[in-house]
């Protein structure tokens, strides 16, 4: 079985999942699942520039709605059980948690703790960090130890 953990920051998408449940073929998959809620992982002007980077004017006036702090978690929590429920109809397994500290800090102890073969980073463009290198997956792939493939979503949240 390969094990894979996957980073997301929102409920999968049922694309999302196909991609994912299918880039191994017919080898069974366990995916441990960390999911950050948007409105803990970076600030809102940020968002709001990948908004206006992706021609979305309307995301950008609307960020300052994005859900922070117990309203955030609340919405990650419903958006990490669909997700799981949507991997496991495949016949994969999978588990997850939200991430409460540093992302990074916690994928690191996630890869260590389940022996996992990858890391997948599943998000929407984040233009700014990408281009700092300051994403997710760039920096993941220094601090893992395993493979770090990124992403993108198939549809904003």
């Amino acid at each position: 079985m390969f094990t894979s953990v996957l980073m997301i920051e929102k409920a999968l998408t049922s694309a999302d999942v196909e991609f994912v449940t299918t880039l191994h073929g017919e080898e069974p998959v366990s995916f441990h699942v960390l999911l950050q809620p948007r409105g803990e992982q970076a600030d809102r002007l940020l968002r709001a520039i990948d908004d206006v980077a992706l021609g979305e004017i309307d995301e950008a006036v609307r960020e300052h709605e994005t859900p922070e702090g117990e309203e955030a978690k609340s919405v990650g929590e419903r958006a990490l059980e669909v997700s799981l429920q949507a991997l496991r109809t495949t016949g994969d397994t999978a588990d997850g948690r939200l991430i409460e500290d540093h992302p990074l800090d916690a994928l690191k102890a996630m890869v260590e703790e389940v022996g996992a073969d990858e890391v997948i980073v599943l998000t929407d463009p984040h233009y700014v960090e990408e281009f700092f290198h300051r994403d997710w997956a760039s920096r993941a792939r220094h601090k893992v130890g395993v493979p770090v493939l990124k992403l993108f979503s198939h549809s904003k949240a």
